[in-house]
């Protein structure tokens, strides 16, 4: 179990890490496909599969469906730009190293000694998993609904090409085609 377990986090890592360095978008948000369902396998090695199972539907199905939505709606650029690189690729480098560097250092030492007791109702179950969503994390998952609903409100509203100023018809150009009728000239 041990084995699986690492190889579904190197499969996880590996596909992270091909999300962020992919120059295709939708490749990209494919590879994130990728990366969460080794993570909601992991969740079945732990016997938290209710929580799997939510983590394949709400993130797999729902996150990844509403990310290729707002591609395809905002017509965002699929390929490389080029007025999008800054040239900070090495301080960039720099801190992403020390942030890895730290939260491997952070994690080493915080689950040096840890032990997690699968015995009995795991911590993963739909009860346990329930009574806590709707006693302590309500309000951050209702804002985190309205997020997503207003995230796709805007991808539909900057996809739209009729919405925009009023133009000036033909009927409203006054008699020396400068302005609208009835302006008259200044």
């Amino acid at each position: 179990m041990d084995v699986v377990f690492v190889a579904l986090g190197v499969v996880a890592l590996g596909s992270g890490v091909l999300v962020v360095t992919s120059k295709q978008l939708v490749h990209a948000a494919l590879w994130l496909v990728v990366s969460f369902a080794a993570v909601a396998a992991c969740y079945l090695l732990l016997t938290a599969e209710f929580v799997a199972w939510v983590q394949v539907l709400i993130y797999v199905g729902a996150i990844v469906v509403l990310l290729l939505f707002g591609i395809m709606l905002t017509r965002a650029p699929i390929g490389r730009s080029a007025d999008l690189d800054s040239g900070n690729r090495i301080a960039a480098l720099v801190v992403a190293a020390g942030t890895a560097a730290t939260l491997v250092t952070v994690l080493v030492r915080a689950l040096r000694t840890a032990y997690a007791d699968l015995s009995g109702d795991p911590a993963g179950s739909a009860g346990a998993v329930g009574d806590s969503l709707f006693r302590s994390w309500v309000l951050p998952f209702e804002l985190l609904s309205v997020l997503l609903l207003a995230a796709l409100v805007g991808a539909i509203v900057l996809s739209r090409s009729d919405i925009g100023p009023a133009e000036v018809g033909p009927a409203e150009v006054g008699p020396a085609g400068v302005g609208p009728a009835g302006e008259g000239e200044r």
